[in-house]
């Protein structure tokens, strides 16, 4: 009975607190618009989903013409992808299709194919809501919820409390989660089945529980569940390792026994074992070679080592700077992180932090601008640093207290957040793919979409409504629990 109560004030003060409204208000903005149909890099991850379900094998022969992102071996085909997103993504599918042939399907796909609000999103001359294309798409929105939605609001939950320890004020940790999660890159990443935003949920997790564990606030059981997200991170989106490292370094020095890092060495195993035992049954090696046989950009992945050679000047402003794929040209907030960054390494209690998230930034940086396809595709903003972004947000949460103290920096402060929402949703919402290769996207792709009307597939479509009038159920819903969110009592520390 005593425990009961115990647990009832822990769950009565949680709901109290600002967290529930924090994942809410995350989840319903990242659930709310489709993951983009004909995308390929989610086709080919979602292919290796259902060949694994339906066919019981990784051959995606039957599925790879709606990708370009495909490796040819042998007589067969492939996902040229890391597995760990596809992996994730078995149990959420294998759910749906045992919902696939019941009457309440049947009706939805009735409502769908009749409905006006998303016949206006097709193309012209395409081929229409197929049921086949329908079930895929659906297939695509469920497997992205379970898989990367629900897991990046999540991440907004953690964020929030790492932030915490150096803001020391509920209020603005709040504030810099739901920055982090709606202006900058990694919220059109939340909605689409990509590997990279799984990765931010994964190493910033393994870095915040080890965070905790090197305080002796959590003790070394919690290193197997560091070692398992660490090594799901690894064999999720290959570049990871360079993060992943600089998180080992810091459980290595700062870890009250290092013998006890044993436990996280030996969970990493698993996910590494049954990534060697995937590409040997595909490609005849334990080796990640899915690049060296993949048809398109062959010209491109043999530049260099898989397309590695050296960092270039243009395609380090082309990551930072520039309006076609710039980070803080989308979302300028994230400056902050320079003086932040200054600031962690002044203070000898967050120095080893800071030196984490500095190592994120300059080495993501640094191999990204050693790519020569550093631009990433279909795109908002810069796809391959989306998993060191949260990483400029702890040296933030460091300088923001510092720019409270003036109203014309708070002010700016504001502005800042203001303008990354602008740009970010400007771009992930308008049409029904991501950016071109167009050299300005917002001038040249988003706006004139926005200003056609043209706005993305969304939950406000199945209830037939169309273009800007589609938003209004998520403004009204977001509109709800940002309120609550700001209305939550602060507790400082």
């Amino acid at each position: 009975m005593a425990r009961g109560r115990w647990l009832a004030g822990r769950v009565g003060r949680w709901l109290r607190s600002r967290e529930p409204w924090l994942f809410l208000l995350l989840v319903v903005c990242f659930a709310y618009f489709f993951p983009r149909w004909a995308d390929w890099g989610q086709n080919s991850k979602l292919d290796l989903t259902l060949a694994i379900v339906d066919q019981g094998t990784f051959r995606i022969d039957d599925y790879y013409h709606n990708t370009g992102d495909y490796a040819h071996y042998g007589d067969h085909y492939y996902s040229d992808k890391a597995p760990g997103t596809a992996f994730l993504g078995v149990p959420f599918y294998a759910a749906f299709k045992a919902v696939l042939r019941t009457p309440l399907f049947d009706r939805l796909l009735e409502r769908i194919a009749a409905n006006p609000a998303f016949a206006s999103t097709l193309q012209e001359g395409g081929t229409g809501l197929l049921r086949e294309k329908v079930t895929f798409a659906m297939a695509l929105s469920v497997v992205t919820l379970g898989v990367v939605s629900v897991p990046s609001a999540l991440l907004g939950l953690v964020l929030y409390r790492f932030l915490r320890r150096f803001t020391h004020h509920d209020g603005l940790s709040a504030f810099l989660v739901v920055v982090y999660g709606l202006a900058t890159v990694a919220y059109p990443f939340s909605s689409i089945l990509n590997g990279r935003q799984i990765v931010a949920v994964l190493s910033l997790s393994a870095f915040y529980l080890l965070y905790r564990y090197q305080r002796r606030e959590l003790g070394p059981p919690i290193l197997w569940v560091v070692g398992l997200l660490m090594g799901w991170a690894a064999i999720t989106d290959y570049p990871s390792v360079l993060i992943l490292g600089g998180i080992f370094l810091y459980a290595f020095f700062s870890a009250p026994r290092k013998i006890d890092l044993w436990r996280l060495i030996a969970a990493a195993l698993p996910p590494g074992l049954l990534a060697a035992w995937y590409n040997f049954r595909c490609f005849d090696t334990p080796l990640p070679v899915g690049y060296f046989y993949s048809e398109l950009y062959a010209d491109l992945h043999y530049q260099g080592f898989l397309s590695l050679t050296y960092p270039k000047l243009d395609a380090l402003y082309g990551l930072t700077f520039s309006p076609f794929r710039g980070l803080f040209y989308l979302s300028p907030f994230l400056l902050l992180a320079v003086p932040g960054f200054w600031q962690m390494m002044k203070a000898r209690e967050s120095r080893p932090e800071g030196l984490v998230c500095l190592w994120a930034a300059f080495s993501f940086f640094w191999f990204n601008a050693s790519s020569a396809m550093w631009w990433g595709g279909f795109s908002v903003g810069p796809a391959y640093l989306v998993p060191m972004v949260p990483y400029l947000m702890l040296p933030i949460a460091c300088f923001a207290p510092v720019m409270l103290k003036r109203r014309w920096s708070t002010v700016l402060l504001g502005l800042l957040a203001l303008w990354s929402w602008l740009m970010t949703w400007a771009q992930t919402i308008a049409g029904q793919s991501f950016p071109d290769l167009t050299p300005t996207p917002l001038v040249s792709i988003a706006l004139p979409r926005l200003l056609a009307g043209d706005i993305a597939r969304n939950w406000g479509m199945v209830l037939h409504l169309s273009s800007f009038a589609s938003l209004l159920p998520l403004a009204v819903v977001a509109a709800g629990l940002g309120w609550l969110l700001a209305s939550r009592r602060e507790t400082q520390g």
